[in-house]
């Protein structure tokens, strides 16, 4: 055979492969390597590149370090109930939102289920700090298992590479409703703010990367005397947990929620350089395995009956502990909380869990807001949208209370009888 021939033959081979390849992969894999972003600051992505990463984040070869959660063996059903009417345009909406998944859950029963580019039940989305209210519940985990004795216990008595910094006088309880006083910047438009290096920051030999960051940080107010956000206190926090419970924080993650909840996908949490979970953020989760996660905490808590956080803390964690400055609204234990007494995990780029026990509501929010981490077109419309849900909700409880039997989301004509 001439040696064209051979090559083309070859050629041809490796097409099929490299095309038999490409199509084996799934399609968040498949937008990922067509857009991969190229360096490690997300939060200065272009639009496209965040579309393709933020469903396939713990796929990229800069950032792809992570842990796994399994699902147990059982699947929590997410029953249908009847279609939500909103008085607004749910399409609009989305696409205003840049919405890649939004679920309304009812008293446990999925009265909206929405996907939008091209993302669907399927996939798995990163949180951001939506992860933060995950981390917050573990640490009522590790009180309710003893690994951590105490609220006002000091964070250096956990974290021992913290004896002789700021946080030396930062309780747990502090570092949970972010009022160390510690100084740091969270602005996400600013490469130079500590948010946007800390992840970058080259440790100390033998010390995990931020610890060291961390510890270097002065104090700016006196602790307890001032709400501040701070993501790198979150990530504290984990470490603060896994030091206690002697387990990686996915682990623990896994064995007191996550392997009960009834998900359907397993989930990832990403790591740091230095092999933790970079826990005031990113875990990749499928949508209605977020909402699984909402209605548990919705439900007190609890599996099996069980309650996996001392009593009374998650009321506390869900209550405001620390006023930000907003009317009506204030901060826990790393859920927003409004005076209404519902309240909210929230993640930059637009992801959310809103929860509100009164109506029994669980709102699931997965998104990349065009105009950036903290829109603010975005974010006030989806503000708007939670009160869209609330008075249907309202609306619909109003119709039954007039004509008891009618379903819900259908209003029964003057003089028509519901049962019919």
């Amino acid at each position: 055979m001439k040696p064209r021939r051979i090559a083309l033959g070859v050629a041809a081979t490796l097409a099929v492969a490299a095309a038999a390849f490409w199509f084996s992969l799934d399609k968040e894999t498949r937008g990922l390597l067509a857009t991969l972003p190229t360096n490690r600051d997300l939060l200065f992505w272009s639009t496209p590149q965040r579309d393709a990463a933020f469903r396939a984040l713990d796929r990229i070869p800069l950032l792809a370090r992570s842990h796994v959660m399994q699902p147990g063996a059982a699947v929590r059903p997410l029953p249908p109930g009847p279609p939500l009417a909103l008085p607004l345009d749910v399409d609009a909406y989305m696409a205003g939102q840049r919405s890649a998944a939004l679920l309304v859950l009812h008293e446990g029963r999925l009265r909206l289920e929405r996907y939008g580019l091209d993302f669907d039940a399927q996939g798995r989305w990163t949180s951001f700090s939506v992860a933060k209210s995950f981390t917050s519940t573990l640490v009522g985990a590790a009180l309710a298992d003893g690994h951590i004795r105490s609220m006002d216990d000091k964070v250096s008595a956990y974290i021992t590479d913290m004896k002789g910094s700021a946080y030396d006088e930062v309780s747990v309880r502090q570092l949970l409703t972010m009022t160390s006083g510690v100084q740091w910047n969270e602005d996400y438009a600013d490469p130079a703010s500590d948010v946007a290096r800390f992840n970058n920051h080259e440790p100390e030999p033998g010390v995990d990367a931020l610890v060291s960051y961390m510890r270097r940080l002065p104090r700016a107010a006196p602790p307890g005397s001032r709400w501040h956000y701070s993501t790198g206190e979150t990530n504290l926090i984990g470490i603060l947990v896994a030091r206690a419970t002697g387990r990686p924080l996915a682990q623990y993650l896994q064995e007191k929620i996550w392997r009960h909840l009834g998900v359907e996908q397993q989930a990832t949490w990403l790591l740091s350089k230095t092999g933790q979970e970079i826990s005031g953020c990113c875990i990749q989760a499928g949508a209605r395995d977020y909402a699984r996660f909402g209605q548990f905490i919705l439900e007190g808590a609890t599996l099996g009956g069980r309650r996996i956080v001392p009593a009374g803390w998650l009321e506390a964690a869900t209550h405001k502990q620390a006023d930000i400055g907003t009317p009506g609204r204030g901060y826990g234990y790393q859920w927003w909380t409004y005076d209404d007494g519902s309240f909210a995990a929230r993640g930059i780029f637009g992801q959310g869990i809103f929860i509100d026990p009164q109506r029994r509501l669980v709102i699931v929010s997965n998104a990349d807001w065009g105009g950036g981490a903290r829109d603010p077109v975005a974010s006030p419309a989806r503000e708007a949208f939670y009160r869209a849900v609330q008075t249907a909700l309202d609306a619909e409880a109003a119709a039954q209370a007039v004509a008891p039997g009618a379903q819900p989301g259908i209003a029964a004509a003057p003089g028509a009888d519901p049962r019919r």
